[in-house]
């Protein structure tokens, strides 16, 4: 018996969330490939089997307890690294269209065989820095979903990530701790940038037990020509 599957499907199925046969052979090929390449570059700092279930695929999947992705049809994942949350999402939900944007190439590399080893449909891995990518009119207020795991601060995802979603769309922002300081901090950009912060979520995982947090932020309207910034300016002048 497989200890890991016996777990996560449990764990899954009690939020609703099937896997066929073929979706666990995926995790499966994802987890071998990650660790696979891991060893000649630093992908991620967890590799025992277990931990990766849970740490990034489950944390991954955990954004379809709180957004309906059966209503999803496009999603943006910024600063996707070994590609969490979209590829475990866009394994359990096989219609999605997504698109990745990583501005280290070595990571796209891995994702850009990742995918092919999956025979994932409608990917799209995209080298380049978030702020000049989505000055692109094919990604500029297009996107139903965007997504970021852990990057920085709220008030820097901001302006990294809601040029992309389109208006009325989401952007969800995934955090390990909950601040209200930092919720505060990106009421400004939140104003510039036309996001209004409309629901949090906190989960935790279900075995190790830490905290989790997910901030719900819809686009009201197109992105203001200024932004996002040149490369580099919302990391050194983040808005306030």
């Amino acid at each position: 018996m497989d200890k890991t599957k016996q777990w996560f499907e449990a764990k899954l199925g009690e939020r609703g969330v099937k896997l066929s046969p073929q979706q666990w052979s995926q995790l499966v090929i994802y987890y071998e490939t990650l660790v696979e390449w891991n060893s000649v570059m630093n992908l991620t700092g967890i590799t025992e089997r277990d931990a990766v279930f849970e740490k990034h695929f489950y944390d991954s999947i955990s954004l379809s307890f709180f957004i309906d992705l059966h209503k999803v049809e496009r999603i943006a994942d910024i600063g996707s690294g070994a590609g969490f949350p979209s590829i475990p999402l866009k394994i359990c939900y096989p219609h999605l269209e997504v698109v990745i944007v990583d501005s280290l190439n070595k990571r796209i590399k891995f994702l850009t065989e990742l995918v092919s080893k999956l025979q994932l449909s409608d990917v799209q891995c995209i080298h380049g820095r978030a702020e000049d990518i989505a000055r692109r009119t094919e990604h500029r207020d297009q996107y139903d979903l965007v997504t970021a795991r852990a990057v920085a601060r709220l008030n820097i995802l901001n302006e990294f990530c809601l040029p992309f979603v389109k208006p009325g769309g989401l952007f969800a922002a995934m955090k390990g701790a909950h601040s209200d300081e930092e919720i505060r901090e990106a009421a400004y950009s939140l104003q510039e940038l036309k996001g209004t912060l409309v629901r949090h979520h906190a989960l935790q995982l279900p075995n190790e037990e830490s905290e989790r947090h997910i901030a719900v932020i819809q686009k009201t309207a197109n992105t203001p020509k200024k932004y996002p910034r040149k490369a580099g300016t919302p990391l050194k002048l983040p808005l306030m």
